[in-house]
């Protein structure tokens, strides 16, 4: 074998690892774009993590909020809960949760312990909402309209910070009439 063969696998994984490395500094994988804006939630049927009851989208409607897709798996939305039960109480802000792909008696026990700042969680133990709604993974918050209208998506963790100067602003947006 000669010398030239053998590097040429090595130029090509250090052309494409430069590749990558330029393209992750062009955009910020935070911002991943949402075929759901503007749309209604989409159609689903799912049991409320308390009390069993199937949920629609029709129950989703009547205020604005913030739908946050949590798990007890995640990490991150361990980070975000404190933030979210200041979000609620602080500003009364309504907040569905839609636990994701989670075991139903540990989402029911993390609650207990951390506080629950949801008015009702739905079970989307399939994943199926998740998908629906274009979710890479948890946590992920849309902010919603009183007619079930998505108008925002954010993706990560939810901080007071982000709270005010991002999701506060569409919540502001469909309370004066503006979508």
């Amino acid at each position: 074998m000669s010398k030239p063969s053998v590097l040429i696998p090595i130029v090509v994984f250090a052309a494409l690892v430069a590749l990558l490395g330029f393209g992750f500094r062009l955009s910020d994988p935070r911002l991943l774009p949402s075929e759901n804006l503007g749309e209604p939630i989409p159609a689903f049927q799912l049991p409320n993590l308390l009390t069993g009851r199937l949920m629609t989208e029709a129950d989703l409607t009547g205020e604005p909020f913030l739908l946050n897709v949590w798990a007890t798996w995640c990490p991150s939305c361990v980070a975000e809960h404190d933030a979210l039960t200041a979000i609620h109480t602080q500003y009364g802000v309504k907040i569905i949760g839609v636990n994701y792909n989670d075991d139903v008696d540990a989402a029911r026990r993390w609650l207990e312990q951390l506080g629950d700042p949801y008015a009702f969680h739905v079970v989307d133990a399939e994943g199926t909402l998740a998908v629906d709604l274009g979710v890479y993974g948890a946590p992920e918050t849309f902010v919603v309209n009183a007619e079930g209208t998505i108008l925002y998506r954010h993706v990560g963790v939810v901080t007071e910070g982000v709270y005010q100067d991002t999701l506060a602003t569409y919540l502001a947006q469909d309370s004066m009439g503006g979508s």
